[in-house]
C-alpha cells in the first residue's frame, strides 16, 4: 500500500472536519481499526482493490462491515463512492493517523527488537527516549529475529542501531580492512 498525495489531501480534509465537530479522536479510532481490518483481511482488501466490483457495492459493504463508525468515517466512505476511489481507503486511514498524531504532538519510536518487548524493557524504552524528545511517544514495538539481539530505535528521521546483526557488520568490515 503506497501513500498516495491524494490519500494525504482526503486524510487532512476529515481530520479539519473531525476536529470542527469534536470527534477527531473518535475518528482516528476508526481509522485504525479500518487500516487494521483492511490489512489483515485479504478479503476486504481484494474486495476494495476489485476494480469490476460497483462503487454502490463497495460502499454499502463498508458500511455494513464498519456499522459502528462515526457519521464522519461514515461522510468519508459515500465520499470516496462519489469519487470512485476506495482503492485508497486503507492509504487515507494510515494518513489519518500520521496527521492526526502530528496535529497532536505525539511522535512514534518504532523500536525494532529480536523478541517482543515486555512490560518491563518498555518502560525502560520510554523512559530514555523521552530524553531526546519532547513531544509525547508511543512505542511501537516490530519484531525482526534477523538483528540477533539488542535494539534499532527510530524517532521520525533519527535511528539509533544498538543491535548484535550491525555490530558483527562493524566489526566485519574492520577485520577486512
Amino acid at each position: 500500500m503506497a501513500s498516495t498525495r491524494a490519500a494525504i489531501r482526503y486524510a487532512k480534509a476529515i481530520l479539519d472536519l473531525a476536529n470542527s465537530k469534536g470527534v477527531a479522536e473518535v475518528v482516528n479510532n476508526d481509522m485504525k481499526s479500518i487500516a487494521s481490518a483492511i490489512e489483515n483481511n485479504l478479503e476486504l482488501s481484494a474486495f476494495i482493490q476489485n476494480p469490476t466490483a460497483k462503487v454502490e457495492v463497495k460502499e454499502s459493504a463498508l458500511l455494513e462491515v464498519f456499522a459502528d463508525v462515526n457519521g464522519v468515517t461514515k461522510g468519508l466512505f459515500h465520499l470516496l463512492f462519489e469519487n470512485k476511489r476506495f482503492e485508497i481507503l486503507e492509504a487515507i486511514a494510515v494518513e489519518y493517523n500520521k496527521v492526526f498524531d502530528q496535529s497532536n504532538g505525539v511522535e512514534i519510536a518504532k523500536v525494532t527488537t529480536a523478541i517482543p518487548m515486555d512490560a518491563a524493557l518498555e518502560a525502560k524504552v520510554l523512559a530514555k527516549v523521552a530524553t531526546l524528545s519532547d513531544k509525547k511517544i508511543t512505542i511501537e514495538n516490530i519484531v525482526d529475529p534477523a538483528i540477533i539481539g539488542g535494539f534499532i530505535l527510530r524517532i521520525g528521521d533519527q535511528q539509533y542501531n544498538a543491535s548484535v546483526a550491525n555490530r558483527l557488520q562493524v566489526l566485519k568490515r574492520e577485520l577486512s580492512n
